[in-house]
């Protein structure tokens, strides 16, 4: 990943010229350069780690898995939010942890711990640097000092039941090297979101990801059978059957937890062999409420698509679901739905036909398979479309939320109208694009992204608009994130979220496992 910006320096493109006049025309950008620095003239503070501390961590990890150079602080000095990148483009100071740690092994997690609660020093643990969320801020409260706690060295793949069809992954391993590992096995896991390519088992788990194959295989949370966790109270082994009935699930504690409570080390997961078949069709619309009934039919009938989404109007004009097609005027309106089925060919067959029943019932016209391919070929690189779109000008951010099918239109209306209005008194007009990203039997995923002009200071620009997005999420109803996780960000929404009592609830499991408060302070918990 890079410092300041969304993963591989080589896979960034510039803006296309359809881009570059979607801007001009929808919202008077003339695209230019702005001023940022490059690395070599951050300005991080002084690492605040003292030598006596560093000796101590170097003798639990060896000398070479500590470092307090500036690259590598850099480089884990938060995620990748739209906030996180504007804050790279400060001239002035900026924070990073004062160290980053990478155990080889639990029992190195576990005296790391131990050592950092001893000596009042913060431990944020670090994956693959993805979080959209401030959930990796090196936010150190009253704490002496803070490290990031990098985990790549958990890397393994443990063990794979073939018959039981689970596998035990380290938590360090990143999307794509787990399913290279399974698919050697000829086995694969099926969980695929946006930071797929960067983000790291550990991770998934952490933050209660969603894949964007989640129709098909669940959220990552209904894939884990079991996982283990080092905290400071102890050592967490949690998961002995599919299901049981022995109190409450105390894994499902663990994932969403996002490292506040403890180090997740290894996850059991539910795999399946690597399909044999894959079928794509994609679908027109006249219109978005007429799209999200045909998806509700299609997942309360349950046929088993494994990729199911819809644009609205405004997403679909601009072709943002074909990402290498921004700003082309290659669609004839509607709003585009996406279909993908994988399994064997009978399975796959059989899904698509009754599925196809269903939309063409519900007022969809096929477009055949180009469209989903494309939508495929380009799922990964929308990050890479708003490094762009920062560097020349432009506000570019992403929101997501869930709500039942009875409130998406509220939802949708009431969040479009928050960033709009906010937006434009800011002094910018807004384009603000929807897609349905997963859907459930009761509701659905509700994703936006947002385009606008920077105006003043564009980090206060977007937490405003954003608060009052956030606002009106929690006004209709729905949830203040389906996927993104909470972080610094959401945090302050979460008491409205869980009541009173559930955040007297976690800060009770917060004091039993951290009672030093050292694991990832100022995230999750109000």
């Amino acid at each position: 990943m890079q410092w300041n910006a969304w993963g591989d320096a080589a896979a960034a493109k510039p803006l296309s010229p359809g881009t570059r006049a979607l801007l001009e025309q929808a919202l008077g950008i003339e695209a230019h350069d702005v001023d940022e620095p490059s690395a070599d003239q951050v300005r991080l503070r002084p690492s605040a780690l003292s030598q006596t501390d560093r000796n101590g961590l170097s003798a639990i990890v060896g000398e070479a898995n500590v470092t307090v150079d500036d690259t590598a602080r850099l480089l884990r000095a938060g995620g990748k939010s739209t906030l996180d990148l504007l804050r790279r483009r400060d001239f002035g100071v900026q924070d990073a942890p004062d160290a980053v740690l990478a155990p080889g092994d639990e029992d190195e997690v576990s005296e790391i711990l131990a050592f950092c609660g001893d000596r009042s020093i913060a431990v944020v643990p670090f994956g693959g640097g993805t979080s959209v969320v401030g959930g990796l801020d090196p936010l150190r409260g009253d704490f002496k000092a803070v490290v990031s706690l990098d985990l790549r060295r958990l890397d393994e793949l443990h063990a794979l039941d073939e018959v039981s069809w689970e596998a035990e992954l380290g938590a360090g391993l990143s999307g794509p090297e787990a399913e290279r590992l399974l698919g050697a096995r000829g086995f694969a896991l099926g969980h695929y979101p946006q930071s797929f390519l960067f983000a790291t088992i550990g991770g998934f788990a952490a933050t209660r990801s969603s894949g964007q194959d989640s129709a098909g295989y669940g959220r990552f949370n209904d894939m884990v059978r079991g996982l283990r966790a080092v905290t400071p109270a102890g050592v967490l082994d949690l998961g002995r059957a599919p299901e049981s009935a022995a109190g409450p699930d105390l894994r499902q504690l663990l994932i969403g937890s996002e490292g506040t409570l403890g180090v997740i080390t290894r996850v059991r997961v539910r795999v399946h062999p690597v399909p044999a078949a894959t079928r794509y069709e994609a679908w027109s619309f006249p219109d978005f409420a007429t799209g999200a009934d045909a998806l509700r039919a299609v997942v309360q009938t349950g046929t088993g698509p494994t990729v199911i989404r819809l644009s609205d109007e405004a997403e679909t004009g601009v072709n943002l679901a074909t990402t290498d097609n921004i700003g082309e005027q290659t669609n004839t309106g509607g709003c585009l739905a996406i279909t993908v089925f994988e399994g064997t060919e009978a399975h796959v067959a059989s899904r698509h036909s009754e599925t196809r029943a269903l939309l063409e019932a519900g007022g969809g016209t096929s477009l055949g398979e180009e469209p989903a391919r494309a939508w495929e070929h380009g799922r990964f690189n929308a990050p890479y479309l708003r490094d762009a779109l920062l560097s020349a000008g432009a506000l570019c951010e992403t929101l997501e939320t869930a709500t039942n099918w009875s409130n998406v239109p509220t939802l949708k209306a009431a969040v479009t109208e928050a960033l709009t209005a906010t937006l434009t008194d800011s002094g910018t007009p807004a384009l603000v694009l929807c897609h349905i990203s997963h859907v459930y039997p009761t509701g659905a995923s509700l994703y936006f992204t947002v385009v606008a002009a920077q105006r003043g200071n564009p980090v206060e620009q977007w937490r405003t608009a954003k608060a009052a997005a956030s606002d009106a999420i929690m006004r209709v109803g729905a949830t203040i994130t389906h996927h993104h996780a909470v972080g610094a960000d959401h945090r302050p929404w979460m008491r409205d979220e869980i009541g009173d009592v559930g955040v007297q609830v976690l800060r009770a499991v917060k004091k039993t496992l951290d009672p030093a408060g050292i694991l990832n302070p100022g995230k999750l918990i109000p």
